[in-house]
């Protein structure tokens, strides 16, 4: 997403995400997971990808679902939301929104930003709340922030977050602290994540170099974890 973005890939060759290694001469023809497995796959968009072709992205039946930015902090929206998430669904994937949490913002500020956006008769899948940045607090002031934050959003949307974070910003603040909650883990090699904790995750964002057709950026591109599947990050509508 925002700062995972900035990690660059170090493996040079053509790379099967689904932890196969393949012969190759260049990084940009390497075969996508998506290709050469059966794992359900999706992407996340923002801003940062500009318009996008949702006709073409949705004929890509490999890709199932799409995780949308909503909302950063106490005031940013995403300029493209409302568009892609109605594009989204007309479209044929299955849709999720995200909020990127600053620690040091408000805590209902941010609550009343994500909810403008993320609409419950909206969701298909659970909200996801991006954790990437401490914003400079200590690791026990920032899980004090955070979990006050994320009980906020479970009271407004009657169920748990889904949690995106990658897998050395989880080792090192949040390892045992959010044992409770359905995890993305961002990590971007050839090796699926292993968490110092040994606890299961859900999804993996593999790349955030991924090729889609109907986007022309480069674009962020996950998938389910051996035996889970979407019914565990299905929106609950109550």
């Amino acid at each position: 997403m925002k700062i995972f973005k900035e990690i660059k890939i170090l493996t040079l060759g053509i790379i099967s995400f689904c932890s196969t290694s393949v012969s190759a001469q260049s990084y940009e023809s390497y075969v996508q997971c998506e290709d050469t497995c059966r794992h359900i796959h999706g992407i996340d968009l923002s801003h940062y990808q500009g318009e996008v072709f949702w006709e073409a992205v949705g004929d890509n039946s490999k890709m199932a679902y799409v995780y949308l930015k909503a909302t950063e902090g106490g005031t940013r929206i995403d300029p493209t939301y409302k568009k892609n998430i109605e594009l989204a669904h007309r479209y044929g994937l299955k849709v999720g929104s995200y909020h990127f949490f600053r620690p040091k913002v408000d805590l209902v500020q941010q609550m009343e930003n994500f909810k403008s956006q993320c609409r419950p008769g909206d969701q298909d899948l659970l909200p996801m709340i991006d954790i990437e940045t401490t914003s400079g607090l200590g690791t026990e002031e920032f899980c004090d922030s955070l979990m006050k934050f994320l009980i906020l959003v479970e009271k407004e949307y009657r169920q748990k977050p889904l949690l995106y974070t990658g897998t050395n910003f989880y080792n090192k603040h949040l390892k045992g602290k959010i044992d409770g909650y359905k995890l993305m883990i961002a990590q971007y090699s050839s090796r699926e994540p292993k968490l110092a904790d040994n606890r299961d995750f859900d999804m993996w964002q593999y790349t955030a170099k991924g090729r889609i057709n109907g986007i022309n950026t480069y674009v962020d591109k996950s998938r389910f974890m051996g035996r889970h599947s979407m019914r565990e990050i299905r929106f609950r509508h109550h």
